[in-house]
């Protein structure tokens, strides 16, 4: 009965903050799944918790102002992407919230890896770099049942702090398979197709040729099989009948497509 006040309450003071109709629910459901994630570590208080969930709705309504498409929900997706890895350890609007709040960064126990995507009509998140998303809660055209969105979103947070608290790593997890499923509305619409893909700057000796992994910030699509490393791998040449000669005709590297 608490959350779908609160759930409730939190869409109530953002449109008292002039956000538009249809950014509300996204905001509340992402803004209440993360509140009940910081409140499974028990390391801070109810009222800081409280002060903490309002800093943040407001910090994500100002960043999403002139960056919300419901008619392109992938447009904009990596810019509203609420991201925390081993890399980037510290979200900006997470940050911000919890500097007005007046609240540790740390204390808000956050996994080590943890994605959310907010996009119209769908919140979405991956625990672990490797791991597959999950949807948080979808919301149609018509006005959504606040307590069917809280139990949504409660689900999805089920699933994150039993992998969490269960100690299981970002490799662990990548061929854990989800019991919530993206629309297939949107299968399209999960990266933007535009937008060039990341290149590692280093690539380890003696491996062969990985896929690229997504750009940053972006829902990556279903995972495709890796090609066959042997028919890309680079073959050295060998020496000869003497030293002096490397044997160039008999140990010649093909490549395939």
């Amino acid at each position: 009965m608490f959350s779908v006040y609160f759930f409730s309450s939190l869409q109530k003071l953002l449109i008292r903050n002039e956000t538009r109709e249809i950014m509300r629910r996204e905001i509340a459901a992402v803004v209440f799944f993360l509140k009940r994630l910081v409140k499974k570590g028990e390391k801070l208080e109810s009222h800081k918790i409280e002060l903490f969930v309002e800093r943040l709705a407001v910090a994500l309504q100002e960043k999403f102002k002139g960056h919300w498409y419901p008619e392109n929900p992938s447009k904009g997706q990596a810019y509203r992407c609420i991201r925390v890895n081993r890399l980037h350890r510290q979200d900006p609007e997470l940050l911000r919230a919890s500097r007005e709040s007046g609240v540790k960064y740390g204390d808000l126990g956050l996994p080590r890896e943890l994605t959310l995507w907010v996009d119209p009509g769908e919140v979405c998140c991956r625990y672990g770099e490797q791991s597959p998303c999950f949807s948080v809660a979808t919301f149609s055209g018509d006005e959504e049942d606040d307590k069917d969105v809280a139990k949504k979103v409660t689900s999805a947070l089920e699933r994150v702090t039993s992998d969490y608290h269960s100690g299981s790593s970002s490799d662990e997890d990548s061929t854990h398979t989800s019991p919530l499923t993206v629309p297939r509305r949107w299968a399209h619409q999960v990266m933007n197709p535009a937008a060039p893909s990341w290149q590692p700057k280093k690539m380890g000796p003696a491996k062969g040729v990985g896929l690229p992994r997504p750009l940053y910030g972006y829902r990556p699509r279903s995972s495709r099989a890796p090609h066959s490393l042997g028919q890309n791998l680079w073959i050295p040449p060998v020496y000869g009948r003497t030293p002096e000669y490397w044997d160039t005709n008999q140990n010649l590297a093909h490549c395939y497509s």
